[in-house]
Order: structure tokens, then sequence, then C-alpha cells
């Protein structure tokens, strides 16, 4: 047996060790010298303008569908709310944030947060939108959802001291979930995810009862079945779209060939193994689908694809345009997103920020840039779906909430500032004091811009 020889140093490899955790931690808790926590807790109110930046959304989208649009986010204040990142992201700008930035998801309310299918065709509990993702100060994801906990539970006229509680208990399973993880290797932070059915043994019969049918619910609407409820043969065993106007309609010529333009650009993109599996089919049929609340009047098509023996396969192509964090927000992105998105659109932002953010994403994900929009592509209706926390009791409602803030601590742990956070954080108590109060005032707001949108529309 050879005896192993000493380790010894070797000059002729460089060696730069990026900074411990130990050391990014000591940074983030001199940050609050800077930025001191009880600041986070500022809220300007003078000189917004929400109906403005709305408007000139809507100005740019497509003009027969701005309607609808109007109609779902009049419906109440929480869905006034998951349509108008835009306006918060204004109003985050205007006050103290910390300099620690991070991958972003940009509209982390709790609707946003949910089921899909892994690869390997489990189900996984993560972050599922990421078209407002991008890089800005962590606690502007964590605000976001505090205040979609507030007004969530408003929805139902939840007594507000459980609402309270369960905001206070939000921020501090951030905190701690984010202390824990950058005490890890970074390689298993990279590999940690949430299986649907892991915590449902900590729920009372009756929430366990909603989370079991909505995990059922997630696991019936796969892409067959979509092909199923959504198409129909025209002939020849050739399948086409059926259309439900307004939210489904036929695609006319010009467009058309933009897609199948778009169809050969997407299957570039995609990894090697998906466009082997795609060159065993071909686009069959397009239509324009409507999606979401916010996303309603940008581009978003399906594209419907067979083999030769009649399988059939459904893709989502939604448009994409800058995040709000970079647009509205101000936050200057790092050289190479901005070199990512010159070179390969806006629709390369999101599939990036997806998989950073994401335990495990799509493996269809994939982004075009086209003529007058940039898209991104993935599967549609692949097992995702989600938790009605309106239907959920006192005590899991504010579980579910913990539950998307640990979440959301592990997106943000992908990070290298990750640590920072936590020294900037500490135990959540000081975070508490001052976010609580925060996320009801600007909940507040988002009630007062919906009365004002609902009256100017």
């Amino acid at each position: 047996m050879t005896t192993p020889q000493p380790a010894e140093p070797r000059p002729d490899i460089p060696w730069n060790p990026p900074p411990s955790a130990a050391e990014r931690r000591a940074r983030g808790k001199e940050m609050r010298q800077r930025v001191a926590r009880r600041d986070l807790g500022t809220l300007t109110v003078e000189g917004r303008d929400p109906l403005g930046i709305l408007d000139a959304q809507n100005a740019v989208r497509v003009p027969e569908l701005v309607p609808l649009r109007i109609e779902r986010m009049s419906a109440s204040p929480f869905a006034f709310y998951r349509g108008s990142a835009a306006v918060m992201a204004a109003d985050l700008a205007r006050d103290p944030s910390t300099p620690i930035h991070v991958a972003s998801c940009g509209d982390a309310h709790v609707a946003n947060f949910g089921f899909y299918a892994s690869p390997q065709r489990t189900l996984v509990f993560d972050l599922n939108d990421f078209d407002e993702a991008a890089w800005a100060p962590w606690e502007w994801d964590l605000k976001r959802l505090l205040v979609s906990v507030v007004l969530a539970g408003a929805e139902n006229d939840r007594d507000p001291a459980v609402v309270r509680d369960a905001v206070a208990s939000t921020v501090r399973a951030y905190a701690r979930a984010i202390a824990g993880l950058v005490e890890r290797d970074p390689i298993d932070r990279y590999f940690e995810h949430f299986g649907a059915r892991e915590a449902m043994t900590s729920y009372d019969r009756a929430s366990r009862e909603v989370l079991a049918q909505a995990i059922a619910d997630a696991e019936r609407r796969t892409g067959a079945r979509a092909v199923r409820r959504l198409t129909a043969d025209a002939g020849s065993g050739r399948l086409t779209f059926t259309h439900r106007p307004p939210t489904m309609t036929p695609v006319d010529a010009e467009v058309a060939a933009r897609v199948l333009a778009l169809d050969g650009a997407y299957r570039t993109s995609a990894n090697v193994d998906v466009r082997m599996t795609l060159e065993q089919y071909d686009l069959s049929d397009v239509a324009r689908r409507v999606v979401g609340v916010g996303s309603v009047g940008t581009r978003c098509y399906l594209l419907l694809l067979q083999d030769g023996d009649g399988h059939a396969f459904v893709l989502q192509g939604k448009q994409a345009g800058a995040s709000v964090l970079q647009q509205f927000g101000g936050i200057r992105q790092p050289d190479a997103l901005v070199s990512l998105v010159t070179a390969d659109g806006e629709g390369a932002r999101v599939v990036a920020l997806q998989r950073i953010l994401q335990s495990v994403s799509d493996p269809f994900l994939g982004h075009v840039r086209g003529v007058d929009a940039d898209f991104y592509v993935r599967q549609f209706h692949d097992m995702k779906g989600g938790i009605e926390m309106v239907d959920l009791a006192d005590k899991p409602f504010r579980r579910y909430a913990q539950a998307c803030a640990i979440t959301l601590a592990r997106a943000h742990a992908q990070s290298p500032e990750a640590p920072e956070i936590a020294g900037y954080a500490g135990s959540g108590r000081a975070l508490t004091a001052a976010l609580v109060p925060w996320a009801f005032a600007y909940a507040d707001i988002a009630r007062e811009d919906h009365a004002a949108f609902v009256a100017a529309h």
C-alpha cells in the first residue's frame, strides 16, 4: 500500500476563498448601523400615483384584454394587490432599504406559492411565479409576503389578532430559517426542497382535508388532462384547441406564423435532452390564453404539439417584460443579468431567476426573443396548484404563512449574500417590531388603492 504523502501548498494554483459565512454575517450585522432595522418600518404616503402606474402598464397591453384585467383586479383588495406588484415596487423604492440584494421573486404573495411537479413527477411546494424576478433588497419579497397575509386574512373577516399573530410568526419563521440555512453547506442548500405532503401531519383534521384536496386537485391537473379538456379532433387525428372567448381564442395567420418561428427558437434554447424529446413532436395548433390577474393583457399563447401516434403535449409561451423591481423599483441589476437580457431578452431573465429560486424547476423551461416581445416557455398545467388560505382554520392559516416564509428563505439562501441577511435580521425580534405594523399600514393603503381603482373604472 502506498503511504499517503503530506499535503503541500500549491502556489501554481491560485486559491482565493470567498468570505466565510461568519464574516458575511458580521458584515450584515454591521449593516444595521447604515440602515437601522426600525427604519424598515418607514412608509411614505405622499406623492404616490398608483392608478397612473397601472394605466401605464395597461397602455402597452393587448387593448381588448384590459377590461378583463380591470374586472379581475376589482374583485377584492387582495385581487387588486395581486395585480399591482408595480405599484408596490414603486412604493418600496421611496423608503429605506438594505443594500443586501439577492435573487428575488418580485411578487412573493401567498397565492404565488404552491404545488407543481418535479422532473421526477413528485409534487413539491415552492414559489411558482417569476415574471418579476430580479435582484432586489431581500426584505422587499418578505414585505410583499407579509401584506398578502394581512389581506388574505381579511378576505373572510378573520380576527385581526389572529392575522397579526400570523404576520409576526411569518417574520420570525423567515429569520429562523435564513439563520439555519446559512450554517449549512451551499450544496446542501441547493438540494433542499419541500415535499407537498411533508407538513400535513402538523395540521388538524379539517385542515388536512383542505390540504389533501388541494394536493389531489394538483395531481389531477396534468398535461394530459389539459389536452382532453382544451382540444378536439379536427379530422385525420389532428387535434386543435377549442375556443372559449375571451380567455381562450384563436390566433390569426400572421400571429400563427410568428408563433411557428417562436417554437423553433424555443427548442434551441431548451436543454439538449428536451430538444431530443421535442424532435418527436410537431406543432399542431396555437391559441391565445388569458392567465392570472396582473398578467392579463400580456401576450400568452398555448402551443399544441403532437407526435405521429396521436400523443399530444401543451406548452405555454408567456410574454416577459422588464421586472417591476427594475422598472418601477429602480434597482440596478448585476452586469451579468443585464448582459443576459441584452443578448437573449427578458424571457431569459425569467428562466434564469426561476432556476435559481426554485428547488427544482420544469425541465421544459426555455425562452425566445421575438420581433415585438420576449417570451418564456414552460409546460402548461403540470400538476400546478395551491392552497386557498381562506379555507384554513386559524392555526393552519398561521402555519401556512410560516411555510411560505421558510420557502422564501430557502430561495434567498441560494444567493451568496444570504449570511448577510442572517446577520442583519438576528433573532427576528427587531424585524418583527418594525415590519408587522408596516404590513398592516400598507394593507390599508392597498385597500384605499383598490377603492380608488374601482371608482375610476
